[in-house]
């Protein structure tokens, strides 16, 4: 027992601590995302996958604590997400679409409501931001017509955001 003493200390401060972090974690995001007026679902949605990264770095952290080797651990990890890249094809895909999602919540250029253009010399598009989704973007034309767009190609375009009367 006393030999993994300061193992199960360490390990049993992390477990207190962790609960704490994502609280104060959440509070900012929410403070920040209120103070750019980002809609509550997107906040929510960003305080989920800021919550999930956490708990994997803690994971890792206490994983190094009890002995587990850098290399190891990583080797580990590298042999999980290629079974994922196997098994989800579009892995990365959907990673970069999350990420994007996160500059798009942060950096705040566009925002539920906004009326926006597309523009592409094959498809120019003219619509109203509907949601902003973890992976996708829902934008609705004056047609009715839901656009969904992965958040990835999303950024990638140039959309100009139209005034609406002042």
């Amino acid at each position: 027992m006393e030999t993994y003493f300061f193992q199960i200390t360490l390990s049993a401060v992390l477990i207190v601590l962790l609960p704490i972090l994502k609280a104060i974690i959440k509070r900012l995001v929410v403070k920040y995302g209120r103070l750019i007026q980002i809609h509550e679902l997107r906040i929510g949605q960003v305080k989920r996958i800021l919550s999930i990264l956490l708990n994997f770095t803690f994971l890792f952290i206490i994983a190094m604590i009890w002995g587990v080797r850098p290399g190891n651990f990583l080797l580990g990890l590298s042999s999980v997400l290629a079974f994922i890249g196997v098994a989800l094809f579009a892995q990365w895909s959907v990673l970069s679409n999350v990420t994007a999602g996160l500059v798009m919540f942060f950096s705040a250029p566009f925002r539920i409501g906004d009326n926006i253009c597309i523009i592409d010399k094959d498809l120019p598009i003219e619509a109203k931001i509907e949601s902003i989704r973890t992976f996708y973007t829902h934008i609705r034309t004056d047609e009715n017509e839901l656009i969904v767009i992965p958040n990835s190609l999303f950024l990638q375009k140039i959309v100009s955001i139209k005034k609406t009367g002042s």
